[in-house]
């Protein structure tokens, strides 16, 4: 009866309306979108730093020599 992953999606949000109520479910979707959002800028910063050590590191950044 639940073989997909579709009916589990279902079963799920109506979960969430019955525990949470209707109102809850718009600041629930946001503050995940907001984790999920700084989930993926910490990934991408460790992977900028790995790449960084791997190569070297950043060559200085050009600024006004005296």
């Amino acid at each position: 009866m639940f073989d997909s992953l579709d009916d589990w999606l279902i079963i799920a949000v109506v979960a969430g309306i019955l525990f949470y109520g209707s109102s809850k479910i718009p600041q629930l979707a946001h503050s995940l979108g907001r984790s999920v959002g700084e989930f993926k800028k910490g990934r991408l910063e460790v992977e900028r730093e790995i790449k960084a050590e791997q190569g070297g590191g950043n060559p200085p950044a050009a600024g006004p020599s005296h």
